[in-house]
This record gives structure tokens, C-alpha cells and sequence, in this order.
């Protein structure tokens, strides 16, 4: 699953060795989407890749993760783990709430602006009912 965001803080790293005796270690951070409603997410990254990978607060990335939820106790954890980083540039219509005025595959509604109903083909709002009263449906 691929989403831009921005990262908001580094929860650091931490560092440990298995049952079996091998060492592991992981990053994390807290990241937020863009879009009308942002959503604050906790990323990870385990293992060898958590070298590369050094998401810096303040700036936007395009992130590629793999969502898992395991049972633990009778209780559910779900995990976001990150495989891919790069830095995202925004393209598209300016004014929009995407930093760098770009749009994420999202229709924007402007902000205290009223709600314009949908325009037919020769003007005029789409109504489901004709002027005529009748609405010429088969049932």
C-alpha cells in the first residue's frame, strides 16, 4: 500500500537479541496523510532496512507499507510496516490541502465554501425527477 504523508516525530530506535541469540533492532515513527481528514499512523521498520531508512520530521515522503494484524492473548495488534521511502513532490491543482498543491486521487471541497450539486451535460443541477413532475422510471 502506497500513501504520502508527512512525518511528525521519531520514536527512536530500539534494539534487542532473539530466543535463538540474533540481534534485531527497529525504528519508528509517527507519521500524518494528507487529504480532508489526516490521520496520525505509527510506521516501523525492522531489521537491516531500518539503515536506510531515515525519515526526517517536518517533510513529506511517499510510503510503501505492508499492513499485518496478528492475536496476542486474545487481543489484536496490527503492525505498518515500512519496505519503501521517497521523498513526494505534489502535483496538480493549486489551493488544495496536499502540501505543494496536489490532489491524492480525492475530490477537494473547498473549505467555507457551499456544496455545488453535480452539472448535467446542458447546465443545470443533475435532478433524478423531470420538471414535469413525472420521474419516467420503469417501477
Amino acid at each position: 500500500m502506497d500513501f504520502p504523508a508527512k512525518c511528525i516525530q521519531f520514536l527512536g530506535e530500539t534494539t534487542g537479541t532473539s530466543k535463538a541469540g540474533n540481534p534485531w533492532k527497529k525504528k519508528e515513527w509517527v507519521v500524518e496523510t494528507f487529504g480532508n481528514f489526516p490521520r496520525k499512523v505509527k510506521v516501523q521498520c525492522f531489521g537491516e532496512k531500518s539503515d536506510l531508512m531515515n525519515l526526517e520530521p517536518g517533510r513529506d515522503y511517499m510510503l510503501s507499507v505492508d499492513l499485518e494484524s496478528r492475536e496476542f492473548n486474545g487481543r489484536w495488534y496490527t503492525d505498518v510496516s515500512l519496505f519503501r521511502v521517497s521523498d513526494y513532490v505534489a502535483q496538480g491543482v493549486a489551493g488544495s490541502n496536499i502540501p505543494g498543491g496536489g490532489s491524492y486521487n480525492q475530490p477537494q471541497q473547498p473549505a467555507n465554501q457551499p456544496y455545488n450539486a453535480p452539472q448535467g451535460p446542458y447546465g443545470g443541477n443533475v435532478d433524478f425527477v423531470s420538471e414535469s413532475g413525472d420521474d419516467n422510471l420503469p417501477f
